[in-house]
Parts: C-alpha cells; structure tokens; sequence
C-alpha cells in the first residue's frame, strides 16, 4: 500500500469520517469542525484526485459533481502505516515499539498489564 504525505493523509482522514462527500463537504468539515479557514477548492480538489489515483478512494459521478468514497479502510491504512513504523524504527520488532512506549511514559505499565489481559480473552 503507497504511503500518503501528510496533507493526503489528513484529507483521508476527513473523508473516513464522513464516508460519502463532495470536496465541498472537506472544505465545510475543515471550516466548522477544525475551525480553520477553507482551503483553496482546487488544492482539496488536487488532493482527492492523487487519493482516487493511489487507490484510496473511488466516486460516483452526478454530471459534473462527484461524490467520493474509501476504498481503503482507516484499519487496513493503519495497520500497513503501523507496519512500516515498527520495520523504519524500531527494528522489525513490536517488542521495542512497546518498550520505547514505557520508556517514554506514553503508555503506563499497569495499563499496559491491563491491554495484555484483555488480549488473553
């Protein structure tokens, strides 16, 4: 799976959460619900069309307006993103993801002890 730049991936995560929108619809979710200024159209615009051709997401044509969709699942992005982070940084292994965590103090370990056992059901 092609790893998005950060300005794709932040316009995917928009449309995950919406599912089904218009580039005008990402314009108004980053106006009203990140209270930022609207970007240029034709920069969301350029955006979605890289997403559509790395096979991101798909549309739906009504005459000239398009509606667009995932194809890639936020799981199935995470999971290939969490990948290439574990092999790029901590060696292939997810026991020195976890380790740096504690470290860092991102993860507490009584609630790392909790994550185990919810796993072991």
């Amino acid at each position: 799976m092609t790893q998005l730049t950060k300005a794709e991936e932040r316009i995917m995560q928009i449309i995950w959460r919406l599912e089904r929108c218009l580039v005008s619809d990402v314009l108004t979710y980053i106006e009203e619900e990140q209270g930022e200024d609207k970007p240029p159209h034709s920069s969301i615009s350029s955006i979605v069309r890289i997403l559509e051709e790395k096979g991101f997401v798909g549309h739906k044509a009504y005459g000239r307006t398009y509606e667009y969709f995932p194809i890639i699942t936020r799981e199935a992005y995470t999971k290939t993103s969490l990948s290439r982070l574990v092999t790029d940084y901590f060696d292939g292994s997810m026991n020195n993801l976890v380790s740096f965590l504690v470290k860092e103090e991102n993860i507490d370990p009584n609630e790392l002890s909790d994550l185990i056992d919810k796993m072991k059901d």
